[in-house]
């Protein structure tokens, strides 16, 4: 085996038993498109046992994958910019961005440029030869937070195959309309809506999603939610939330149409209404180091945004609270 490529050896899961080669493959991988793992596997890159396959077979639980992967040619389409990112942590291996809200992470239709992927390239030139710039996962345009960066592929196999593992840890804060009584965990699968491809839908036939919550602080209509992540869905918070009846404040997508808490203060009626993005916010995230295997805990504040709307609903529920008082 020369040097220029790498071998990757991995075990089916029990819950990928039954599915096609390339599909697995593409869940056991997720740093590489769908596309390049399909290639590899008509090239005879990849052997199941000490046969050879092809993209359609079904893998059973247990068995043995080999994939020998070709060095991925530099992503000349994404070119490098120079955007400030703020960085909490940072060393051979491993970066974590501290991404601020509005900001695209993947290029795409109607966001050629100025996303995180062009500002990654620009910070790390070397960042080209690996998939999507090293990105591990994503955030939505208007979701604020940390995000983990491979800086090599033996990195990015590492975090990778934690993500799918589930034993990388992402916790969210969020604000909710409406007041909960309790935390608790929503299990409802998530697919693609089928009348609005850019919207996600709770359906019986989707992938298997599951969002754990915990109550932080109540107001008089909203609640401010810890939320832990267990699978990685598109929109999951969201849609999830939503799915509940208390959607995400600010949620363009599926908040529905702004109602005006009764009784409400000018103040947090003017911050409710300026707030122009949903109030979510990738609090923590943990990892093992691909390199020492230490574990590696991250928190990030929220941001000034999310903390003025904070601040707005605590001073409406304290200025409430003394109204009976006054009264008496």
């Amino acid at each position: 085996m020369t040097a220029e490529f790498q071998v990757i050896d991995l075990e089916v899961p029990a819950e990928l038993a039954g599915q096609r080669l390339d599909s697995a493959l593409a869940r056991l991988m997720p740093e590489h498109s769908r596309t390049r793992i399909k290639g590899w596997i008509e090239e005879g890159a990849v052997v199941m046992g000490r046969q050879r396959v092809r993209p359609r077979d079904i893998v059973k639980e247990g068995a043995r994958i080999r994939v020998q992967m070709k060095p991925t040619a530099p992503q000349t389409q994404v070119l490098p910019e120079a955007i400030t990112l703020r960085l909490v942590h940072e060393d051979p291996d491993v970066i974590v961005i501290d991404k601020p809200a509005g900001l695209v992470v993947h290029p795409g239709a109607g966001n050629p440029n100025h996303t995180l992927q062009n500002a990654l390239l620009g910070l790390d030139p070397q960042l080209a030869r690996l998939p999507r710039a090293g990105l591990i996962h994503r955030l939505d345009k208007d979701t604020s937070g940390l995000l983990v960066v491979a800086r090599n592929p033996e990195a990015q196999t590492s975090l990778s195959r934690q993500l799918m593992a589930r034993s990388m840890s992402r916790e969210y804060a969020a604000v909710c309309v409406g007041v909960m009584t309790g935390g608790g965990t929503i299990d409802a699968p998530i697919g693609r809506n089928r009348s609005d491809r850019l919207r996600m839908a709770v359906r019986e036939s989707g992938r298997s999603a599951v969002t754990h919550y915990r109550v932080l602080e109540r107001y008089r209509a909203h609640t401010y939610l810890s939320v832990q992540l267990e699978t990685g869905r598109t929109h999951q918070i969201r849609l999830h939330l939503s799915h509940l009846k208390y959607p995400i404040v600010g949620d363009p997508v599926y908040g529905g149409r702004f109602a005006q808490p009764k009784g409400a203060g000018q103040e947090l009626l003017d911050t409710l209404r300026g707030f122009k993005r949903q109030a979510l916010h990738a609090a923590k995230l943990g990892f093992d180091h691909p390199r020492t295997g230490k574990r590696v805990a991250l928190a990030s504040p929220p941001p000034p945004d999310f903390a003025q709307l904070l601040f707005a609903l605590r001073a409406d529920a304290a200025a409430a609270a003394e109204k009976p008082e006054r009264g008496r």
